[in-house]
């Protein structure tokens, strides 16, 4: 399991409306969240959980941008995901944690490692930082995590669950 982590808006807002951010220094050996997608999380309310914990807990995480290559650029994605592709491309030994479909397929066109919200929680339970992951899943289904149920099923059974 890859131990170095550049994280997007979407994960760690998730994350934080359920109490989960600490997860993600707990499962990393470094944890690398970009400037941009710390601009992204400071456009919403102050009292958002996630505004929260990067002005606490995910302080020592935030990095400048890196330079924008030319590849990553050409997908027009937003700030913040463009930040962590082309960080997670300039750090091979790192993997982008991000939902957005199109930053996804980006990842996946440049070979570049990569998981979702749903794939922080799995490897949670399987680090056993969780007693299970359903109960936490249910919980970002509540928060606004969009997943079809099928792939929801299939992920939590690959865990035992």
């Amino acid at each position: 399991m890859n131990n170095k982590w550049a994280v997007n808006a979407s994960p760690l807002i998730l994350l934080a409306k359920i109490g989960q951010a600490d997860l993600l220094p707990k499962l990393t050996t470094e944890l690398v969240i970009p400037a941009s997608v710390v601009v992204e999380i400071h456009a919403g309310p102050a009292t958002d959980p996630a505004q929260m914990w990067l002005r606490a807990a995910g302080q020592k995480a935030i990095q400048p941008d890196p330079p924008v290559t030319a590849e990553i650029a050409a997908w027009d994605l937003g700030a913040g995901e463009t930040a962590v592709l082309n960080w997670v491309r300039q750090h091979p030994d790192f993997e982008a944690i991000l939902d957005d479909r199109a930053a996804r397929k980006c990842a996946h066109v440049h070979n570049l490692s990569v998981r979702g919200t749903l794939g922080v929680i799995l490897a949670a339970k399987v680090r056993r930082l969780l007693p299970a992951a359903k109960p936490v899943c249910m919980e970002l289904v509540r928060a606004g995590f969009h997943i079809q149920p099928t792939l929801l099923s299939e992920s939590l059974r690959l865990v035992g669950e």
